[in-house]
């Protein structure tokens, strides 16, 4: 079945409810800004956030009170500082308390592959010497059946929806991108339900240097936004705001300055 071509409003509506898990993935580039706005706007509540780096996108959604829990490797404001909004969260309770679940890198990313393989879990070597065994219930030692190797497995995320943004989509859903890409792919097979927000929808997808070609039958929606992942970058259509993410980190400091933030430039 092919993807549906839509509106962000509409696909928030349908796909994103309450007490989902979602992924909002990019990887500095083509990271779903506008959509986590909508989600903002729709006032969803209870999600459990999941991405390997959550940076401002994921600040605004758990300071807006739309988050239950972060499932992630590393969070932070790029080449700024800290997410103030999930520090609050996390230490005082504000505007809900926050629950976190953290993993390394390469276990966030075995998560995402056995999601995408329709795998209960994923076997790496990793976390040896580490103290997050101890504290995060999805790390589990195994032994392998066949050489006795101690290793370590980790669930599948259980994703309900991946959200991600890509260049272009032609009319019938497929999906095209390229450039710096993290585990977009993956989140995308991974999910129940999926949503790709695009900068233009073509007739025809002209063939790029290492694209990922996503086809309509794995998406669910496709929604035409263009600009929806600034303040990040989209590769051939423009840079990365650095002005925003300096910015960021004033406004998101201040309980009152992010409300007033929140009022003006998301739910107004």
């Amino acid at each position: 079945m092919s993807a549906k071509i839509t509106t962000l409003r509409d696909a928030v509506a349908e796909l994103v409810h309450d007490g989902d898990t979602i992924a909002l993935e990019g990887f500095t580039h083509l990271i779903p800004v506008a959509a986590g706005h909508e989600i903002i706007r729709q006032g969803r509540r209870d999600l459990t956030l999941v991405r390997m780096t959550p940076d401002i996108v994921y600040d605004q959604l758990i300071g807006a009170g739309c988050a239950r829990k972060l499932v992630f490797s590393w969070g932070g404001n790029p080449g700024v500082g800290s997410l103030h909004r999930l520090r609050d969260a996390v230490e005082n309770g504000w505007p809900h308390p926050l629950e976190i679940e953290e993993h390394s890198h390469a276990g966030m990313a075995n998560r995402y592959a056995a999601s995408a393989a329709g795998l209960p879990f994923a076997v790496m070597r990793g976390y040896t010497g580490t103290d997050l065994v101890k504290h995060t219930p999805t790390i589990a030692r195994i032994t392998c059946p066949f050489t006795g190797e101690e290793l370590t497995a980790v669930p599948n995320l259980g994703l309900d929806v991946a959200i991600i943004h890509a260049q272009r989509a032609d009319r019938k859903g497929n999906v095209q991108m390229w450039g710096l890409t993290g585990v977009q792919k993956e989140a995308v097979l991974g999910a129940r339900r999926s949503l790709v927000t695009v900068e233009e929808i073509v007739d025809e997808l002209e063939p790029m240097p290492n694209q990922v070609v996503l086809p309509s039958w794995v998406v669910t929606a496709v929604a035409e936004v263009p600009g929806g992942a600034r303040p990040s970058y989209a590769q051939g259509y423009y840079d990365r705001d650095n002005d925003a993410y300096r910015a960021w980190d004033p406004i998101s400091r201040d309980r009152e300055a992010f409300t007033a933030w929140l009022k003006s430039e998301v739910l107004a």
